[in-house]
């Protein structure tokens, strides 16, 4: 095999392309950290940063394979790998199997807690990229996709699931649903065309009021949990410097510009590492 091939499956992968990872891998961080109250066993860190790294390669390919079709007709993906022909179907399926064993193959260094709960994780990875054929929000989705890792987290750390687990993967929930409506702004008028069902789409007049609204729930969300957890300066102040980043958010969507949308649906990252690092320095 050679080097230009193993450069498509890495773009197939979107492996040049972190920011998915990141905004995966910064909830889990969050679960993480709380769930061994900023003591984490390194084990079970490297298992789920290595885990984040996998499962999101995969459902990238998952996705590339269940949109291939869709794709050609989107002026922003026509070029993929898969889409354009330069990767087959035989090969894609072979890589997402290919890197979905190579994380259930770290979580069978934990307990069977995480262990079962990560078949839970493999499903909702894998159907997701069909949701958005028949499910008017599969942003909605995606936002249990992406913060299953916080409810995993705490089974590798506590052997048990408690109640503060769910909550704050609601608010990763909300998270999610607020960055990808963004992400969707830029190719709403191509998935209008080809059919594809988005809540960018599916909010029509009222997306930005949406987005705006989801933000809010998540931060509110959070706030609960450090009155709870009785957390101190550091973790509301990582709260506080996303929420300024938030409006940031705002005054570059409002108008739906695409390259502004997309900038902000970017500029998410910053939000997820602000609210880690005040997670971080709080049980400092």
């Amino acid at each position: 095999m050679n080097t230009e091939q193993w450069t498509l499956y890495a773009k197939l992968a979107r492996i040049d392309k972190p920011i998915g990872i990141l905004l995966l891998l910064w909830p889990t961080l969050w679960g993480v950290w709380i769930a061994s109250s900023g003591h984490p066993d390194p084990d079970v860190l490297l298992v789920f940063v290595l885990g984040t790294v996998l499962m999101r390669s995969a459902g990238c390919v998952i996705n590339d394979y269940a949109d291939r079709n869709f794709d050609l007709h989107v002026e922003r993906t026509r070029e993929r790998p898969l889409a354009s022909g330069r990767v087959t179907k035989k090969e894609a399926f072979i890589l997402a199997g290919s890197l979905a064993l190579a994380a259930f193959f770290l979580v069978l260094f934990l307990n069977s807690l995480t262990i079962a709960l990560s078949f839970a994780a493999l499903f909702l990875a894998s159907s997701y990229p069909f949701t958005k054929r028949f499910f008017a929000l599969p942003q909605a989705y995606l936002g249990i996709a992406f913060g299953f890792g916080i409810p995993m987290a705490f089974a590798a750390e506590q052997r048990a699931v408690p109640g503060i687990a769910w909550v704050i993967l609601l608010a990763s929930f909300f998270w999610t649903i607020a960055y990808d409506t963004e992400y969707a702004l830029v190719d709403r008028e191509d998935d209008i065309k080809i059919g594809i069902k988005t809540s960018a789409i599916t909010f029509g007049k009222y997306d930005i009021f949406a987005i705006v609204l989801c933000y809010a729930f998540m931060l509110a969300i959070l706030v609960h949990v450090g009155i709870e957890l009785k957390r101190g300066l550091y973790y509301y102040s990582g709260l506080f410097a996303a929420s300024l980043m938030m409006i940031y958010h705002y005054g570059l969507i409002r108008k739906r510009e695409r390259k502004k949308c997309f900038r902000a649906f970017l500029h998410n990252n910053w939000v997820g590492g602000a609210i880690f690092l005040g997670i971080f320095l709080d049980y400092l």
